[in-house]
């Protein structure tokens, strides 16, 4: 039971190539925003399933499990480590705000990146308590799915359909 069947460094090789080859997928391949970012989603669902074989006897020890367990919660400590200290790693493994309106207008490239409609943004105004676009200085679509809006402060004029060339 306590006996691993296969060699610890090739489970330690293993788990830390399916770490960064999911980890790399979730952050190239264009996704819905949920509350968790993505290496937080990767190392609960690639834990579930490490610790799940090492008790179901997929491995033939508890001692397997218990190595893949550690290599992702090791990769997992080691990038948001590196993050930490290097802007360049927090650039590749943290993804900044997404600015999806600007002094009142929609960015529509930014939007076409996070498959955002015109329809997505509204709702997301209408849940902040804003019912035109207009009223908005920015509006950011943040790592955790989240929208962050900042409306114009009372003292600025929003733009108006005149200034952004609407008849």
């Amino acid at each position: 039971m306590f006996t691993p069947t296969v060699g610890l460094a090739e489970l330690f090789l293993r788990g830390s190539a399916m770490y960064i080859g999911v980890l790399l997928l979730m952050r190239i391949l264009p996704r819905q925003k949920g509350a968790l970012n993505s290496a937080d989603m990767l190392v609960l669902i690639m834990i579930a399933d490490a610790a799940q074989n090492g008790m179901s006897a997929e491995y033939n020890s508890l001692t397997e499990g218990a190595v893949l367990v550690g290599t992702l919660f090791f990769w997992n400590y080691a990038l948001d480590k590196l993050a930490f200290h290097w802007p360049v790693f927090r650039h590749l493994f943290h993804e900044p705000p997404r600015l999806l309106v600007k002094d009142g207008q929609l960015q529509f490239r930014n939007m076409r990146q996070e498959l955002l409609t015109r329809d997505d943004i509204y709702q997301q105004l209408r849940e902040h308590g804003i019912s035109d676009v207009r009223e908005v200085r920015r509006c950011f679509l943040e790592p955790d799915g989240n929208f962050s809006v900042v409306k114009f402060d009372p003292d600025d004029t929003p733009v108006t359909d005149r200034q952004r060339g609407v008849p």
